[in-house]
């Protein structure tokens, strides 16, 4: 599918729009996050800072040496070598031993020995231990000041650690570093991921922005149902996903909705295995119980090869099916008609030679003898069939079957009034019972007829159509309706325009729309038996031939 050309207020995809989204969330969540994650390292330097200084002077002031050597004649002196070594061993910035007056005995600049200590002392001279940024000697700093006391609990001296702030910067700046790697990594793969999202959003709607897809959107809703054909996209697990109104019509099927089952909507037995198997197929005819439909299916492909599912566009052809079986019926009669001219012409030469021959009688006798028998049929059907093209169809399948070695019969107590029932519909009914019975007749041993019977009763119009064939087992019944089943070879369906198979099929769904039933029975072949529930009030019953119709008495 080509890209959709967009206008001029949609120039951006869905797809860069919704990168662009993303990377902005990206960058909102990542750096503010990347900055709390930076303050949190920073007060936890500081509190980890605190923390070891803490350590460090209340466990130096709990220690006997310190005690003794700070009471001793010379605390300088014997305080200065372990004093560093504790220092250096923690980590920390500095470690000063004083006076209670803060007089220095320690500091790690000698110079500084004996020295004013620089910072708040008073809270530890009152036996309180007291934390303190301070700018003193080594620079800025945090420290902790803590009371040294003898075994009386007086103060004999104080401990100061402390640990610079620019080494505390230092650890924040690692952190911070590590950090914003990380935070770098995070937004780096959001970034690829964001973009490896964008150009799947960007193929699958064809680079559409938000103006395109909505158009898109208002064009495939309005084209799906505006179309006069049903259309229903079926899925792989064999539901719908999608379908219009008209297909709903179409099936009688209103609880045709996405995701519906195709298993469960009813449908006819063909119809439903077809739309179930995802089979492609051109124009097959299906008949329902109100219509018949001309179903097309083929698969929805994709631009990468895949489907979707597969595409069913149904049709409503019911008058396009009557009238083709119609106009078959008129064209099986056209044959006979041009057949009959053929034999007539050939009986006429015949007459003709007779004449030249001098044979007047005979000429007569051969004459009148072939327009008593043409006449007679003619009668026949006439009398017993009201209805113009039924009757024309009954005198052509009487000329086909003729010429197949067939004898067509007419049963003696037929009658077919004008019952409101549409001569369309009729044609079709008889016009394919007949042609089955004939080549199911012709194929038999002699005696070879077709009998073709109806009549009114009560309010239905009962049909039937009787051959000298071999006749439908029981166990065959069922599938002589289904569309495509036939006895018949590969060889002999070219004989018929529309092929075989499908005329049972069409009796069934003209009977079935009609609101009759078909049944089939074996008597001599195969006896079909239609019952048609006339949808008119009838007119007074027609009077056979040759019968006195009774006096209809007037009220008084």
């Amino acid at each position: 599918m080509k890209r959709a050309r967009t206008s001029s207020g949609d120039r951006r995809s869905l797809a860069s729009r919704i990168l662009v989204l993303q990377l902005v969330l990206l960058l909102a969540v990542v750096v503010p996050g990347w900055a709390l994650a930076v303050r949190q390292a920073q007060v936890s330097a500081r509190a980890e800072a605190i923390a070891r200084a803490r350590a460090t002077v209340l466990t130096v002031a709990q220690d006997p040496a310190m005690l003794a050597a700070v009471l001793g004649p010379d605390p300088a002196a014997a305080l200065a070598g372990p004093v560093e070594r504790v220092r250096a061993a923690n980590d920390i910035g500095f470690l000063v031993a004083m006076s209670p007056d803060g007089i220095r005995y320690t500091h790690p600049d000698p110079a500084e020995v004996g020295g004013k200590f620089q910072g708040t002392i008073t809270g530890a001279q009152h036996g309180r231990i007291t934390v303190e940024d301070y700018t003193g000697t080594l620079g800025r700093s945090v420290r902790v000041v803590a009371p040294v006391r003898d075994g009386d609990g007086h103060i004999v001296a104080l401990l100061s650690a402390g640990v610079p702030l620019t080494s505390i910067a230092d650890a924040v700046r690692a952190s911070a570093l590590q950090l914003g790697l990380l935070a770098l990594g995070a937004l780096a793969l959001g970034t690829l991921g964001a973009a490896l999202m964008a150009r799947r959003l960007h193929q699958q709607t064809h680079g559409l922005g938000p103006v395109g897809l909505a158009r898109l959107h208002s064009y495939h809703d309005a084209l799906l149902h505006s179309v006069r054909s049903g259309l229903i996209l079926i899925g792989h697990d064999r539901t719908v996903v999608l379908c219009n109104d008209e297909a709903r019509r179409l099936l009688d099927a209103p609880q045709v909705t996405p995701g519906a089952a195709i298993a469960s909507l009813g449908l006819d037995a063909g119809l439903g295995e077809l739309m179930s198997s995802g089979r492609d197929c051109d124009g097959e005819v299906y008949p329902t119980a109100s219509r018949t439909l001309v179903v097309t299916q083929k698969a929805a492909a994709l631009d990468d090869g895949g489907t979707l599912g597969w595409v069913t566009t149904l049709s409503d052809r019911t008058d396009l099916v009557r009238l083709t079986g119609e106009l078959d019926s008129l064209r099986t009669f056209t044959d006979s008609l041009r057949a009959r001219a053929h034999e007539a012409d050939n009986r006429l030469h015949t007459v003709v030679m007779l004449v030249e021959l001098g044979e007047h009688d005979e000429a007569v006798a051969f004459a009148t003898a072939t327009l008593v028998q043409t006449q007679a049929l003619v009668d026949l059907v006439t009398s017993a069939v009201e209805e113009p093209p039924l009757a024309a169809l009954m005198l052509g399948k009487a000329a086909q079957s003729d010429e197949r070695g067939v004898s067509f019969e007419l049963a003696p107590d037929t009658l077919i009034p004008t019952t409101g029932l549409t001569p369309g519909d009729l044609v079709v009914i008889v016009g394919n019972l007949v042609d089955n019975a004939i080549d199911a007749a012709a194929d038999a041993p002699a005696p070879r007829w077709v009998r073709v019977g109806g009549r009114q009763v009560g309010d239905q119009l009962v049909i039937e159509v009787e051959d000298s064939g071999p006749g439908l087992p029981a166990d065959l019944v069922r599938h002589a309706f289904t569309r495509g089943w036939t006895t018949k070879s590969d060889s002999d369906v070219e004989d018929r325009p529309q092929g075989r198979g499908i005329g049972l099929a069409l009796v069934q769904g003209t009977v079935r729309r009609l609101g009759g039933t078909i049944e089939v029975r074996r008597v001599h072949g195969a006896c079909f038996t239609v019952r048609l529930p006339v949808p008119m009030p009838q007119r007074p019953a027609i009077t056979p031939v040759g019968a006195v119709a009774e006096p209809i008495e007037e009220a008084p």
